[in-house]
């Protein structure tokens, strides 16, 4: 059954969901780009504390083990909401779902800006919540605004979005709030530009009018809304590919973005200014490295060897940059050469799409968000209270951090096992084309 949309300038620029459509529709564009934005914005707002810890310990008067445990929140209310937003989308339309995360997003961030402890972990959980909508909504408004041809480009481009964000997440921000202004001013006029974001956001987007709105007319029953869900969490090649993808997940969403500054000043020894400029590196690779591991893999038709080599490079860069000594390697090198590498982590979101029937492939990308961003959120307390119990006697060195760091080398070693089980879904292997229970 077909879908009709009702857009604010003309109809007859609206296409049908997965239609193979062969023009612009400008209307979606735009709201797609408004989005992309957003997404942007998460994106930094998620790396930013990583850049403001003392500030945020001093106001807070917690110590640097329960400030990641807050911090970490955001990972917890992300998850769900990456897990629920497809369904949301499908149901209710872009034209409320995605203001309504990018408002959440800014209660979230005036929340955090307050500088007590009960307000900041309520800010970081809405600010999680709010932002899961973002990738999801990004690519729901691409899918209708962009020829089919056109499409992956503009996914790709989505997600350079939330990398560059990520970066400048840390190397702007640092700089900002010690110069420019503090830390709470900061959260405070992110707070408010967001909400002029959701404006524009309502404003623009076009609505949509799906059959899935009338589930008692068109025998869209709840269990028929979970039965997605049950295609996809049966599927063992799911769970796989959602396991490495958290495990690769886990060196840049905790390692760089929570502790990568603590490392370089408090185990190396570098000034505040240059590591912020060398954390920052991490998310540039990403930048680099997403598009580029998913161009390798589809050059050459097979998914595993890229994945697998990416894992192995992680391991050799990380491994440089927490055990070698000072100065022996070109500092900003490596971290870019670790943020390229650990693109890789992107390919498993491919690669359960492709080992899931069509019509839940929206499903499979909200799952495995879930996975990644789950055992982030799982992991981020835990790595926390390690660091703590080290440092008990001589304070966070550098033996903590490399002791620590061992949990991200068997993560990652373990991502690497995994992947030779994951199916082959490259253009060069024969896919099985998976059956939809009934």
């Amino acid at each position: 059954m077909s879908r009709h949309y009702a857009s604010p300038s003309s109809s007859a620029e609206n296409h049908p969901p997965g239609a193979d459509h062969s023009r612009l529709n400008r209307v979606f564009v735009m709201a797609w780009l408004i989005c992309a934005m957003f997404y942007f914005i998460q994106y930094g707002m998620r790396s930013a504390p990583g850049v403001m810890l003392p500030e945020l310990s001093e106001a807070l008067g917690v110590s640097d083990s329960t400030l990641s445990s807050i911090i970490g929140l955001y990972f917890y209310t992300y998850a769900l909401a990456a897990l629920i937003s497809g369904s949301l989308l499908d149901r209710i339309g872009p034209r409320l779902i995605i203001p309504a995360g990018i408002l959440l997003l800014a209660l979230g961030a005036v929340l955090f800006g307050f500088g007590v402890t009960a307000s900041a972990s309520v800010g970081r959980l809405l600010q999680g919540a709010g932002s899961g909508v973002a990738f999801t909504g990004a690519v729901y408004l691409a899918t209708r605004g962009f020829p089919k041809q056109w499409l992956a480009t503009a996914v790709g481009v989505t997600q350079c979005f939330g990398m560059l964000g990520g970066s400048l997440g840390q190397a702007a921000v640092g700089p900002l709030v010690h110069s420019v202004f503090g830390w709470q001013q900061f959260w405070f006029f992110a707070g408010g530009l967001l909400v002029l974001m959701s404006m524009a956001m309502l404003a623009v987007t076009p609505r949509v009018q799906s059959v899935t709105a009338d589930s008692s007319a068109s025998g869209h029953s709840w269990g028929s809304l979970l039965r997605p869900y049950k295609v996809v969490l049966t599927n063992p090649q799911s769970y796989l590919c959602g396991i490495v993808a958290g495990l690769l997940f886990m060196p840049t969403n905790i390692a760089n973005m929570i502790w990568g500054l603590p490392f370089l000043q408090t185990g190396l020894g570098v000034p505040y200014e240059q590591a912020v400029a060398r954390v920052s590196m991490v998310p540039l690779g990403w930048v680099i490295g997403c598009p580029l591991m998913g161009y390798l893999a589809d050059y050459f038709g097979r998914r595993k060897p890229v994945l697998i080599a990416g894992g192995l490079s992680m391991l050799v860069c990380g491994g440089a940059i927490v055990y070698l000594p000072a100065g022996v390697a070109p500092p900003y090198m490596l971290g870019l050469l670790f943020g390229i590498a650990s693109g890789v982590a992107m390919i498993p979101y491919s690669i359960i799409k492709e080992v899931n029937p069509d019509e839940v492939k929206g499903t499979a990308t909200g799952t495995i968000n879930f996975i990644v961003f789950a055992s982030s959120a799982l992991a981020t307390p835990v790595i926390g209270s390690v660091i703590t119990r080290l440092a008990v006697d001589g304070g966070i060195t550098l033996e903590v951090f490399q002791r620590v760091d061992l949990i991200y080398v068997v993560g990652v070693i373990v991502a690497v096992v995994l992947a030779f089980f994951i199916r082959e879904t490259g253009s060069r292997q024969a896919p099985e084309v998976p059956v939809v229970s009934r």
